[in-house]
């Protein structure tokens, strides 16, 4: 099995996204101790946005492509390369402002490509990346689970079924600045939500 782990947080080291992340991954490793582990931190190496010089890029041929556009389209080609040999995808993904970070937004624009990983048919679009399973480690500093305010897991559910990733698992640690015994269960809660996930 091979392993994706994409790290979001803005933070480098300590974010509670990526120790839920860490803790996903470690089951999954234990579960299978040949997996293979690939892991891509978005603050260490933050992905370009896509601006206009990226789409022109991408929306020229690739014979006709200047040096710079070839390099920027590889960008997203390498990104494109790790999810496609990846069997597992665990996301960390903190909250920012009710949303998804823009590094992760950066790496969803990224890999999601036209004729690669998704393509448009006579029954409408269909997800080239199939058969794969995918865990969300969701760290908030509130409680928004199941509320109005939750726009990340309607959006992730939609845009990673669009995909073709439909198996999606997520991991919920909530209330984490909420005071010690508040981030005490929401880590607690989040390995209980892991092990029926793995059940």
């Amino acid at each position: 099995m091979n392993i994706l782990q994409i790290n979001a947080s803005a933070r480098r080291e300590a974010a509670n996204s990526t120790r839920v992340a860490n803790s996903i991954v470690a089951r999954l490793q234990a579960a299978t101790p040949a997996a293979s582990l690939t892991v891509r931190d978005l603050a260490v190496t933050p992905h370009p946005v896509l601006d206009e010089a990226a789409l022109g890029a991408l929306f020229t041929p690739a014979e006709q492509r200047t040096a710079e556009q070839a390099a920027r389209v590889a960008l997203d080609d390498a990104l494109i390369a790790e999810i496609q040999a990846a069997d597992a995808i665990v996301l960390g993904v903190p909250m920012y402002n009710f949303g998804v970070p823009v590094q992760l937004k950066n790496w969803i624009d990224a890999i999601a490509r036209n004729g690669v990983t998704f393509r448009y048919t006579e029954q409408g679009p269909e997800g080239l990346l199939k058969g794969k399973m995918v865990y969300v480690a969701l760290a908030r500093g509130g409680s928004y689970r199941g509320t109005e305010a939750d726009s990340q897991v309607p959006y992730l559910k939609t845009v990673l079924g669009f995909l073709g990733m439909t198996d999606v698992h997520f991991i919920y640690a909530e209330g984490l600045n909420m005071g010690a015994e508040a981030a005490a269960r929401g880590f607690a809660q989040a390995e209980e939500d892991l092990a029926a996930a793995l059940a």
